[in-house]
């Protein structure tokens, strides 16, 4: 193996661990559930394509091709992480819990926990001719 490719998987390594490494820090330190969503979804994304981006450069020089499978890895992670954190700050917006002092635009967030579901709205059903 050469010591470009070396020294590009050992940065890329590097690099994807610090990622990780700040966004554990960031779940441990952050003191609301919904800003504690922000710290791993942003920095594992980052870390884990760093750490595939590592393995891709590996592989490749060690195979003499491009393999798919860290690709797929990766658009299933862009995919999957956001809609994850997305899904956990909805639920714990509807079940209340509670937001920092500091935190900005909380009318925003009563204003969303007090709509009603669909299925629950009489002028929605009414419109669509059920009652």
């Amino acid at each position: 193996m050469s010591f470009a490719a070396e020294l590009t998987i050992s940065l890329l390594l590097i690099l994807g661990g610090v990622f990780i490494l700040v966004g554990s820090f960031g779940l441990l330190r952050l003191k609301d559930l919904y800003v504690r969503l922000h710290a791993p979804t942003k920095a594992t994304t980052l870390g884990l394509g760093g750490v595939l981006a590592g393995s891709m450069v590996y592989m490749f020089d060690l195979q003499g091709y491009a393999t798919i499978k860290e690709i797929l890895i990766t658009v299933f992670l862009v995919i999957t992480a956001p809609v994850t954190a997305h899904i956990l700050a909805k639920v714990a917006m509807h079940h209340q819990v509670k937001t920092m002092d500091r935190t900005r635009n909380k009318e925003h967030v009563e204003q969303a926990r007090e709509q009603l579901p669909p299925h629950q709205d009489s002028e929605q059903s009414t419109k669509y001719g059920q009652e």
